[in-house]
């Protein structure tokens, strides 16, 4: 964090749980499950979300806001004003996290609630070195989620050192779920690591896990390339090959998390449209930061960034 970042316990959960071990930004060496909160609806979202996986998993959780100050210009004394903005703006920070505290009343386990100054997406990925997983919602109204998605919420997932769960508003309309933790797998080593991380969040849920690999239609690479003229008989090999090496990774999980139960799809179609139909009944939907696409140097590949934009269920994004 920068010299003139600051922590700060909003009043109402002063008498809650915390972890003292401060590090140097003022917050625990672990901070469990991260949590961004503007105080918008989503955030509240985002909030909940992040209590009961901080359950799920028996970690700490840690709710941070942040705010930044504007470069202010004062053509002369009667304009100054009474209040120095940085105590006002962290003021309405701590506000912010009184909200919190209180949507957060009965949430059994500790919690620690910080306000830092900078922007939000570079605070949550400095502090997301010492977390499990951070939780924002999909949008909001200030400093996290103020801006379209496609900022902080697309910005953070390939930056941040921990898997980056976005929430969207749909969720809110959807209840508790019993659905599978999907997770999509591409052959790549950025998939590999999502199915690992997959397979951990849904041992936490007592979920089914269903790892997903999507083709592309033949039709696609024939307008491309098309001297391959591909046929059905090899479309239909290549289905079989990758449903083969699915139920390989699907028994290694089986031996490394013993009582879960692993299925597994080769499915052909888009793939950005597929796996967005899956977050609709999925209670996770499991994703690389990019896979083996053409262009590597692409932070945030084409798929991820898709399905967080037509996502009606919560999506965790895996850094490589």
């Amino acid at each position: 964090m920068t010299a003139d970042s600051r922590s700060s316990a909003a009043n109402p959960a002063e008498a809650r749980p915390t972890d003292t071990r401060a590090s140097d930004s003022g917050l625990t060496d672990n901070l469990g499950v991260l949590v961004g909160f503007d105080g918008s609806e989503l955030a509240a979202l985002a909030l909940r979300y992040g209590a009961a996986e901080a359950l799920h998993r028996d970690v700490p959780l840690t709710v941070v806001t942040a705010f930044t100050m504007p470069l202010m210009i004062y053509p002369n004394m009667a304009s100054i004003p009474s209040e120095p903005e940085d105590e006002a703006a962290m003021r309405a920070a701590e506000k912010t996290l009184a909200e919190a505290a209180e949507l957060l009343a009965d949430h059994p386990g500790p919690v620690t609630y910080a306000v830092e100054s900078g922007d939000a997406a570079g605070v949550l990925v400095n502090l997301s070195a010492n977390a499990d997983v951070i939780i924002v919602g999909a949008r909001g109204r200030g400093g996290f989620m103020g801006r379209m998605l496609g900022s902080v919420s697309t910005a953070l997932p390939p930056h941040a050192h921990c898997p980056t769960i976005v929430v969207p508003r749909h969720s809110a309309h959807r209840g508790d779920t019993t659905g599978p933790v999907v997770v999509a797998v591409d052959g790549s080593e950025g998939a590999r690591i999502a199915m690992f991380t997959a397979a951990e969040a849904a041992a936490s849920r007592n979920a089914d896990l269903e790892i997903v690999t999507v083709l592309p239609a033949g039709e696609e690479w024939l307008y491309w390339y098309p001297e391959l003229e591909l046929g059905g008989d090899v479309a239909d090999r290549r289905q079989q090959q990758i449903e083969a090496e699915l139920d390989k990774d699907a028994e290694e999980l089986r031996s490394q998390f013993p009582g879960l139960q692993v299925s597994t799809s080769a499915l052909i179609g888009d793939a950005t449209a597929l796996l967005s139909a899956a977050t609709k009944t999925a209670q996770l939907t499991v994703l690389g930061t990019r896979g083996r696409g053409a262009v590597k140097s692409a932070l945030l590949g084409s798929v991820s960034r898709g399905v967080l934009h037509h996502a009606e269920g919560p999506v965790m994004v895996v850094p490589a």
